[in-house]
């Protein structure tokens, strides 16, 4: 009943052709390449600097984007609690109103 049923692969039928023949081939080595005359200099890679300023920015920016999440997420909760109080009311008064028939 637990067992999963493993499909069998079916065996080919009729004519196979039989594998091809890889026959190798001859390497000629070729001529090397001269290098260019000159070759300009890769110059360093810039790093970025964290000085006391931008670290206070970084800060700031991301206790705001905190900040502003966090107030939409409240709103949207508090929005949420609002229509599902109203529904409830409304709810009160249809079974009250049509209780009294």
């Amino acid at each position: 009943m637990f067992r999963p049923k493993i499909p069998t692969m079916p065996q080919p039928t009729g004519l196979t052709t039989p594998p091809a023949v890889v026959e190798p081939t001859a390497l000629t080595p070729g001529v090397p390449a001269s290098p260019p005359a000159s070759v300009a200099p890769v110059p360093a890679r810039l790093t970025a600097r964290l000085t006391p300023g931008t670290a206070l920015a970084l800060v700031g920016g991301g206790a705001s984007a905190v900040l502003v999440v966090g107030a939409v997420l409240v709103s949207i909760l508090l929005a949420v609690a609002l229509t599902a109080t109203s529904v409830a009311v409304c709810a009160v008064a249809l079974r009250s109103v049509l209780g009294r028939r």
